[in-house]
């Protein structure tokens, strides 16, 4: 199940699954002991940079391998791991890190990534990229051949004719396996025709080998199209994937990488529906690479902004045909889970729960997981009745008689039952079946499970700033949001469909103002604010637009 998860990453990794994972990429922070590494600002990622910093370099290089112990636990033996780092810590981080756990010959590349194109200082050269080691768990890994697209200089050796632009490419070869003239030319000394006379004829014949002055055929004419290119193969030096400060895809997180740079990395290092792991999540870019290239993931990160500023980017790109996902935070909004996937959220509980969730969803008598071989039922409703338990009672039976024997003789739970509150009917059948046949069924609710807090208060207002020079009316938005645990952020959509659902415009505010300009006609806006448990709350706002004035509708 995919997932965004809130919390320590060490704590997170320790009950993952061993060899459950393709492939993991990392991009901790950086070793420079710099206040500008709190990005968010949210206590657990000013806690985090604390707990790094409690001492130098020794103490950086402990905290960051005791997570890569577990992640190279986690990974299967044909995973491969890239750790994305800097100048600060890289020689360090290969040497006593990479270089202990996953083994010197398991080193493939050392990746050479140049992330901006100029960086000045009058003291020393320019430091303008960054280092991403790149190791196999083992000589099993999976590893996909891949292409770049040219660069100027490659595509400067092209020329061009009437279907396109072309290079010339040799038409011998070394050796003396074809060494007969042909249209008055000879290959050479030591040297070969690259094909048999009747492929050369055919080249000739399509006009892909170029001429010399006297008609002859040239030994380095043979034309290559671009069209018929697939790429340059990948080396270890990337000059081609740099953010520009301009790029639309940035959502004003300053570390952020370029979408390209983890799309080279996934599809170099696994297949489609592999597992990919971020455990430093940050942007969310990696978790939403890969759900775009039909690959599973996890990611984790110790900020509560972090984790939500990624579901709303993963809530953007989503179409009807992309899986579910679920987000673990330290506290849940009833509504939230109330009314989630239902499927989502029975595979989700039953794993806080400690169990294992069904993967099927047909023919499971009703069934949605186990505990210890134990079965469970989840019900995403309040009050549950007495029905419920009797239906539940019959599926357990059936689901094994032997197995319902057994935990009646040893009057232990024959099967348990989660949902959000149980009603009086449910809670005196369970009473009846303990008391008059020996039989226990569990009933245990959604807060026993996980902390249920309540979600932030939102209110929004407008207010009409008139018409500017190109008659567009311009709107003054103020979101107002309340938590006892604090706001943290709004983010906003101004052309929200309730169909699609919420895909934020404007991803990162901390003040809840925006102003934008319309159009004659209705447009409905959508404001969320997020607080410091990473509950959210949504308000809508419908505004129809005229050349005189500006109402509101909802």
């Amino acid at each position: 199940m995919n997932q965004l998860i809130l919390g320590d990453n060490l704590q997170i990794l320790k009950n993952i699954e061993s060899e459950t994972i393709d492939l993991i990429y990392l991009d901790p922070p950086f070793f420079s002991n710099r206040n500008y590494e709190v990005i968010w600002g949210d206590a657990g990622e000013i806690r985090s940079f604390q707990d790094r910093w409690a001492g130098g370099i020794e103490h950086y290089i402990a905290w960051l391998k005791e997570r890569v112990v577990e992640m190279h636990r986690v990974l299967k033996s044909t995973g491969s791991i890239f750790l994305h780092c800097d100048w600060h810590a890289n020689a360090y981080i290969r040497v006593l890190i990479l270089d202990k756990i996953f083994g010197a010959n398991m080193f493939r590349n050392e990746i050479i990534w140049k992330r901006t194109t100029a960086h000045s200082n009058s003291k020393r050269l320019g430091r303008i990229y960054d280092t991403i080691f790149y190791y196999a768990k083992s000589d099993k890994h999976v590893v996909n051949p891949v292409v770049t697209d040219f660069s100027e200089k490659q595509l400067s050796r092209y020329k061009q004719d009437e279907k396109g632009l072309y290079r010339a490419e040799n038409l011998t070869s070394p050796g003396t396996a074809r060494q007969f003239e042909w249209r008055g030319v000879h290959p050479g000394v030591n040297r070969s025709w690259a094909y048999p006379i009747e492929k050369l004829e055919d080249f000739l014949a399509q006009g892909l080998i170029l001429l010399q002055k006297e008609g002859r055929p040239r030994k380095d004419g043979l034309k290559k199209y671009l069209q018929d290119t697939t790429g340059a193969a990948l080396q270890d030096l990337w000059t081609d994937l740099v953010l520009a400060p301009t790029n639309g895809e940035r959502i004003g997180y300053p570390t952020q990488k370029p979408e390209k740079l983890l799309e080279r990395i996934i599809q170099l290092g696994s297949q489609e529906n592999d597992v990919i792991l971020d455990p430093f999540m940050g942007g969310g870019t990696t978790v939403a690479v890969a759900d775009r290239l039909k690959r599973q993931w996890i990611g984790i990160d110790q900020s509560v902004q972090a984790v939500k500023i990624s579901e709303m980017r993963l809530q953007k790109q989503q179409d009807l045909f992309s899986k579910p996902f679920i987000v673990q935070l330290h506290k849940y909004d009833y509504d939230t889970l109330r009314y989630s996937n239902a499927f989502a959220f029975e595979s989700w509980i039953i794993q806080q729960f400690g169990g294992i969730a069904n993967t099927k969803q047909r023919n499971d008598l009703g069934l949605d997981g186990k505990k210890d071989t134990i079965p469970i039922q989840v019900k995403r409703s309040d009050n549950i009745g007495r029905n419920v338990i009797d239906n539940f009672f019959a599926a357990i039976q059936r689901f094994d008689k032997n197995l319902f024997e057994q935990q009646k003789i040893a009057q232990q739970p024959v099967g348990i039952l989660i949902a959000f509150s149980f009603g009086k009917g449910a809670l005196q059948e369970v009473a009846r079946l303990k008391n008059h046949d020996n039989v226990l069924i569990q009933l245990i609710t959604v807060e026993e499970i996980v902390p249920i807090a309540k979600k932030p208060k939102l209110t929004l207002s407008f207010k009409d700033l008139g018409l500017d020079s190109k008659k567009l009316r311009e709107i003054e938005f103020v979101a107002e949001g309340e938590s006892d645990a604090g706001i943290e952020f709004y983010a906003w959509n101004f052309n929200f469909n309730q169909q699609e659902g919420f895909k934020a415009d404007v991803l990162i505010d901390k003040v809840g103002k925006q102003t934008q300009k319309f159009k004659t006609g209705t447009h409905t806006i959508a404001v969320k604010t997020v607080d410091n448990e990473g509950l959210e709350s949504l308000e809508v706002i419908t505004l129809k637009i005229n050349g005189v004035a500006t109402q509101s509708e909802s």
